[in-house]
């Protein structure tokens, strides 16, 4: 879908693993100090070097990332705010993330452009060291200095500081106890042991087992290994006399995809280039070299996101295109009673669409123009009116033949003398009703300009081609008919 101009620029940040909250505002006050002149330059539109000024802006902070946010004045230029703001986020060392302006249509951070190229395994130490090398890939194909942006998800680092407690069993046994037994104590000395529901008047509520805060012995995570343990014989005896206490780290977020461990790249390229071609560049480039360079044997790569809408929607628009064609041929089958002559009008249709990827070329030149849903509507629209104007031309011809008992020639080149006026009248009323949708600026036009550049194209291109092409082949298959008399005396002797 088009992505619309939506008045609003959306920034995820991933810090580094460890960035506590004084260090990402820092960040913060960098990205403030580049954004504080353009909001104190409002209610101007733009400033003296002409960026955009802000109408709107803010910066959230949480433990694991951060987002901000910026609305522009000037509501048609509020794209023009990410690469101010972009600067400042990413200059920070080992930062990921997305500045973009989210679609009207998409959900999500990256809007309708986002592509997934998902790293999925059973070992996470695996899949990070290949989600790593795409990384590196994708850095290098598609820098960010380029327009190009991509995050992972949830990191290619483990960045959640770990403390696990691993049992061992022979001390275990020596204290009469079992796992389970030594997870219920630490649960109950952490956020609680729910034992039991117990009903307190109207109300049922959970009976939670809690250590006694006063006697906590672990003011630190480090001293979780302090937590007492009672065993069977009655004795107190530490954690760590029990199990191996480890300080590591883990994922921040654990993500499966078709139950698999996965690491996803959120890959979104830049408005240039075509989202088809970053899917194949991904696919080639990526996912093809790392496989020839060799990979763990569980890690699966895959590309999914936009992509897979993507190919659902093309495949869905042909079917459609394709329907039209059908319905538009047995429509003038049966009402020329022919099967022939349909064939000679729908030359006007591969006419047609020629013209509309010539409008989209002409458009391209002065912006760049996606080729999205809306826009591939247009060439679905251009088969039920382009073979309006040879309609024309092969009725008028056949009336000449029929009634008229004119000559083939003759009766072609008069057709198309006496419908060339109304066939210019009726292109020229539509071509300048469609033009304004594609020169015009203002609320909403972005999402139809690439429909009515289709169209415009397809129309302008038909009006004359048609007049060539229909013509000539309605020469090759029309026949002057026989005289009614004739056909009677010939069915006459017949019989």
């Amino acid at each position: 879908m088009p992505e619309g101009n939506r008045n609003l620029v959306f920034g995820l940040i991933i810090p580094p693993p460890g960035y506590n909250l004084d260090t990402t505002e820092t960040i913060a006050q960098r990205i403030e100090n580049v954004a504080a002149p353009l909001w104190e330059a409002a209610p101007a539109p733009q400033t003296e070097d002409g960026t955009p000024t802000i109408d709107s802006f803010f910066f959230v902070a949480t433990p694991g990332n951060s987002f901000v946010g910026a609305g522009a004045v000037d509501t048609r230029r509020a794209g023009d705010l990410i690469p101010v703001l972009s600067r400042p986020i990413f200059a920070e060392p080992g930062t990921f993330g997305f500045m973009t302006q989210p679609s009207l249509f998409g959900r999500g951070v990256g809007g309708g452009r986002t592509i997934e190229l998902n790293v999925s395994g059973q070992e996470l130490e695996d899949i990070l060291a290949v989600a790593g090398r795409a990384a590196g890939i994708v850095s290098g194909l598609l820098p960010r200095s380029e327009g190009h942006q991509f995050r992972p998800i949830p990191g290619l680092e483990l960045g959640a500081p770990e403390v696990r407690l691993i049992p061992d069993p022979l001390r275990l046994a020596d204290a009469g106890l079992d796992s389970s037994g030594l997870a219920a104590t630490v649960d109950a000395f952490n956020d609680g042991l729910r034992v039991a529901e117990i009903t307190v008047g109207s109300e049922r509520v959970d009976l939670v087992l809690k250590g006694d805060p006063s006697i906590n012995e672990a003011a630190r995570t480090q001293d979780v290994g302090n937590y007492p343990v009672v065993t069977p014989s009655g004795h107190i005896v530490p954690v760590s006399a029990l199990a191996d206490v480890v300080l590591t780290a883990g994922p921040t977020e654990i993500r499966h995809r078709e139950r698999l461990r996965t690491v996803t790249l959120e890959v979104r390229p830049a408005d240039n280039l075509p989202l088809e071609e970053a899917v194949e560049l991904l696919e080639n480039e990526v996912v093809a070299v790392l496989q020839q360079q060799g990979i763990p044997d569980d890690i699966r790569l895959g590309v999914s996101g936009t992509a897979d809408q993507l190919s659902q929607t093309w495949s869905a628009i042909q079917i459609n295109l394709i329907v039209a064609l059908i319905i538009v041929f047995l429509v003038m089958a049966i009402l020329f009673e022919s099967f022939v002559l349909p064939l000679v009008i729908m030359i006007a249709v591969p006419v047609a669409a020629a013209g509309g990827v010539g409008g989209l070329a002409v458009l391209n030149l002065y912006q760049t123009q996606p080729m999205d849903m809306l826009t591939l509507l247009g060439f679905v629209i251009l088969v039920g009116i382009v073979v309006n104007n040879a309609i024309l031309i092969v009725h008028q011809t056949l009336f000449h033949l029929r009634e008229d008992r004119m000559d083939p020639v003759a009766a072609i080149e008069e057709a198309t003398r006496n419908r060339i006026r109304p066939i210019f009248m009726s292109t020229l009323t539509s071509v300048m009703g469609m033009l304004p949708l594609v020169i015009f600026p203002g609320e909403g036009s972005e999402l139809y300009r690439g429909l009515g550049a289709v169209v415009l194209g397809g129309l302008s291109m038909s009006a004359f081609l048609t007049l060539l092409t229909v013509p000539p082949l309605l020469r090759l298959v029309l026949r002057k008919p026989e005289p009614q008399a004739e056909k009677l005396g010939a069915v006459a002797a017949a019989e």
